[in-house]
C-alpha cells in the first residue's frame, strides 16, 4: 500500500455507559483542550446500560467549540437511513460543521433482533447498508425530491434536507471482504478498529478498498483510512502499541506512510487522562512530524505495489490467481501463526499474540491443531452460517469482556459499589455452563432445528464422531472451560477480597487481566480449529 496523501487527524473513542456519563462529556472535553481533532462513541441501541450515542453526541457538540463528533459507528439496523441522514445533517448545521458520519451493517443480532427488527444475514445486512447509504447521500442532496427504490429502504419522492454546513463523510466499519469492497465503492471513508483488524491485516484489507474504488471509477485517495487503536504506555515494545510514547510514535508514523492511515482515534477508558495527555502531548505532535519529514523525502509517496509489478502487469495478473483463498504467511511477533484458509469460510478472528498478565495457566504450543483447510472446496452460505454463527456468539462474549473490564475500573474509580459489579458479571453469558459451544448450539438449534433441541454438550460428541482427527482439539478445548471458568471464579474471589481491603483493586484488576488473556486466547483457538469443521459436517 502507500501513503494516501490525507491530512494526519487525532481523537478518542469514549466510554458510553450511563454510569460514565459525566466522565465521557469531561474527557470529550479534555480531549478539545489537549488539541485533538475527533471525539467518538460506540453506538449500540439495544444496550440498556448505554446512553443514546445520538443525545450523547450532541451534548458533548453543546459543550465543545471546534472538535469533531461522530458515532463510531452507527448501528443501521436500529437508525433508519432516512431519519439518520437528518439526524446528522441537523447536527453538523448546529455545530458549524463538526459532524462526519461512521456507519456500520450491525453486529449482534440477537440483540438487534430482541429490540424488534428482523434479523438479516451477513448478505442481507450488507444490501441493506449499500441502500442506506444511497438513502443518505439522497436526503443530503439538493435534488428537488429523493427516490430510493431498495430491498430494505425506500424513498418515494422524500423531499432533501435540511442542508448541512459541510460535505458529511460516511466513514464505513467494514472487516470481511465484500464489506471491504462496499466500502471502496461507495464510503468516504474506512473506520476499522485495531483490535478486530490488527496492523498486520491492513495491507490485504487497502487492497480490497483500492481495487474496488477503481473498479467504480474512483481513486484509492478517495476513501480515508481512520484507525480506531488500543494500548498502553507500559510495555517493552514487541508488541503493537505496547510500550513508551517512542514506540507509538514509531508505528503510528509506519503505518501512516506504508498502509495509509491517516486517522488514529484512542480507545479511552473512565478516567484515563493519564493515557489520554501523553497520547495529545507526546504521540501525535511527534507522529505529525515524522510523517512531514516522510513525505517530504523524493519519491516517498510511490505505491508499493507500483514497485512489485512489472511493466507487464505480472504482479496483477498472479493476485488475480490467488484472489480466491487469502493464504497470510507471517504472523507479528507473539502471535499465533496463521495457516492457509480457506476464504469461502467465516473469518476467525485472529490472535495477534497481546497477553497482559504474566501468568500462563496453559501453554498454547501444545494445543493440537486440527485438520489443514481444504482450499478446493467452495462452502455455500448455508455451510458458510455455521461458522459464522460461533463467531457471532464469540463476538458476544468479547463484548462481555469489555464490559467486565470497564466495570471494575467504574469500582476503582468509585462509580460503582462491589455488590452491583459482582451481580453484573454474575449475569452474563460467560459465567454460565453454556458459555461457549453450548450457547452456539442452543441457539443454532432453535433458527435452524425447530422440532430438535440439542442438549449443550452434544456437539463435541458429534466433532468427534464426524472426524477422528478433531478428538485431541476437542478435548483441549473441553480443559479450557474449566480453566476459564476457574478464572472468572478467581475475579469473582477477588472483588469479594477488596470489600475488606479496598487496596485490593490491584488484584482484580490482575485476575481480569487474566481472564483477558485465556479467554481471547480460547475464543480464538476454538474458532480457527472448528469453523470449517461445523461448516464441512453440518452436525448440528
Amino acid at each position: 500500500m502507500t501513503d494516501y496523501g490525507h491530512d494526519l487527524r487525532f481523537g478518542t473513542f469514549l466510554p458510553a455507559e450511563a454510569a460514565n456519563a459525566v466522565e465521557a462529556l469531561r474527557l470529550a472535553v479534555r480531549t478539545e483542550e489537549l488539541g485533538l481533532d475527533l471525539t467518538s462513541l460506540q453506538d449500540h441501541p439495544y444496550q440498556g446500560r448505554f446512553l443514546d450515542s445520538w443525545t450523547q453526541l450532541s451534548v458533548i457538540a453543546a459543550h465543545t467549540e471546534r472538535i469533531t463528533v461522530f458515532p463510531n459507528v452507527a448501528n443501521l439496523p436500529l437508525r433508519p437511513p432516512a431519519v439518520l441522514a437528518r439526524a446528522a445533517a441537523s447536527l453538523d448545521l448546529l455545530t458549524g460543521g463538526r459532524v462526519e458520519l461512521g456507519l456500520g451493517a450491525g453486529g449482534f443480532w440477537d440483540a438487534i433482533e430482541g429490540m424488534g427488527v428482523e434479523r438479516r444475514t451477513p448478505g442481507q445486512a450488507l444490501r441493506a447498508l449499500e441502500e442506506g447509504i444511497a438513502v443518505i447521500r439522497a436526503l443530503w442532496s439538493e435534488e428537488r425530491s429523493a427516490r430510493v427504490d431498495g430491498e430494505y429502504y425506500r424513498l418515494r419522492g422524500a423531499h432533501p434536507g435540511p442542508g448541512a454546513a459541510h460535505d458529511i463523510g460516511i466513514w464505513v466499519g467494514a472487516i470481511k471482504p465484500r464489506a471491504l469492497a462496499l466500502t471502496g465503492r461507495l464510503a468516504d471513508g474506512w473506520l476499522p478498529s485495531s483490535p478486530y483488524v490488527p496492523p498486520e491485516q491492513l495491507a490485504e484489507s487497502n487492497r480490497r478498498i483500492d481495487e474496488a474504488a477503481q473498479a467504480a471509477g474512483r481513486q484509492p485517495q478517495d476513501v480515508r483510512r481512520l484507525y480506531n487503536i488500543a494500548g498502553t504506555f507500559r510495555g517493552d515494545g514487541r508488541e503493537f502499541l505496547q510500550g513508551p510514547p517512542k514506540v507509538w510514535v514509531e508505528q503510528l508514523a509506519e503505518l501512516a506512510v506504508t498502509e495509509g492511515m491517516s486517522a488514529f482515534i484512542l480507545m479511552v477508558r473512565a478516567g484515563g487522562d493519564e493515557d489520554l495527555e501523553r497520547f495529545a502531548m507526546e504521540v501525535a505532535p511527534a507522529v505529525r512530524e515524522l510523517v512531514t519529514a516522510e513525505r517530504g523525502r523524493p519519491g516517498a509517496n510511490r505505491a508499493r505495489k507500483d514497485d512489485e509489478e512489472g511493466e507487464d502487469g505480472e504482479g496483477a495478473e498472479a493476485a488475480e490467481a490467488v484472489d480466491a483463498v487469502e493464504v497470510i504467511e507471517v504472523a507479528p511477533p507473539g502471535a499465533v501463526p496463521v495457516r492457509a484458509y480457506n476464504e469461502t469460510l467465516a473469518t476467525p478472528t485472529a490472535d495477534d499474540g497481546t497477553r497482559l498478565s504474566s501468568e500462563r495457566l496453559w501453554d498454547e504450543s501444545e494445543r493440537p491443531e486440527g485438520p489443514e483447510s481444504d482450499l478446493t472446496v467452495r462452502y455455500s452460505a448455508r455451510q458458510r452460517a455455521s461458522g459464522q454463527h460461533l463467531i457471532d456468539v464469540h463476538d458476544h462474549l468479547r463484548q462481555e469482556l469489555a464490559q467486565v473490564r470497564d466495570l471494575v475500573e467504574q469500582v476503582a474509580a468509585g462509580a460503582l459499589d462491589l455488590g452491583r459489579a459482582r451481580s453484573m458479571i454474575n449475569t452474563m453469558a460467560m459465567r454460565q455452563n453454556n458459555w461457549t459451544l453450548g450457547t452456539y448450539c442452543e441457539s443454532y438449534c432453535r433458527v435452524v432445528t425447530t422440532h430438535h433441541t440439542i442438549e449443550d454438550m452434544s456437539l463435541f460428541p458429534r466433532l468427534r464422531a464426524a472426524d477422528p482427527r478433531l478428538v485431541p482439539v476437542v478435548d483441549r478445548l473441553e480443559a479450557e472451560h474449566h480453566v476459564i471458568a476457574e478464572v472468572l471464579e478467581r475475579v469473582d474471589a477477588a472483588l469479594v477480597a477488596m470489600v475488606a481491603r479496598p487496596e485490593g483493586i490491584a488484584e482484580v484488576r490482575a485476575a481480569v487481566d487474566l481472564l483477558t488473556d485465556t479467554l481471547l486466547s480460547h475464543l480464538s483457538y476454538e474458532e480457527r480449529s472448528l469453523v470449517e469443521p461445523l461448516s464441512r459436517y453440518q452436525v448440528m
